[in-house]
């Protein structure tokens, strides 16, 4: 039925992040900066049916491309995520996020006495120990940071 499709304005150039699980839009968008007082125009949908993961969030952003370490960023929030770089109305590239084996300075080791806290020049350092549920272990104390904990630091 057409009453039942969702319409959304296509963006001409920018980003569109599809497959976010559903309540995590917000954390994308923290993740790329944007706040209350942007200039951007976004398009955020939360809690759309999805046939494959029963809902989803999309973020849609005009005029931005996401970076390197935003993707990495996001691959921690949502690793089933799909970024879309949009030019002239049309997907230019498409690519599945991707969670990299080791992650570097994007999230804190929790453990007070780890050398990453204790004022060093040592950024943290993490190797990924599961995909899902999310766990990652210090490379320096070997503390296990869980999913949750990844979340909340990303959220700040």
């Amino acid at each position: 039925m057409e009453e039942d499709k969702l319409k959304v304005r296509k963006i001409e150039s920018g980003t569109v992040i599809d497959h976010i699980p559903a309540g995590r839009a917000l954390t994308v968008l923290k993740i790329l900066g944007i706040s209350e007082g942007t200039d951007a125009t976004v398009s955020l949908l939360m809690n759309v049916p999805s046939k494959k993961y029963g809902k989803k969030d999309i973020v849609k952003v005009e005029g931005r491309k996401v970076d390197e370490k935003e993707v990495d960023k996001i691959a921690l929030t949502a690793p089933e995520a799909t970024i879309n770089e949009i030019r002239n109305f049309e997907v230019e590239k498409k690519r599945d996020v991707e969670l990299p084996d080791k992650v570097e300075g994007i999230v804190s080791c929790s453990t007070p006495s780890c050398i990453t806290n204790s004022g060093e020049p040592v950024s943290p350092t993490f190797d990924v120990v599961e995909r899902s549920p999310l766990k990652l272990r210090c490379r320096y104390c070997k503390r296990i940071t869980r999913g949750k904990e990844v979340l909340e630091q990303l959220r700040g």
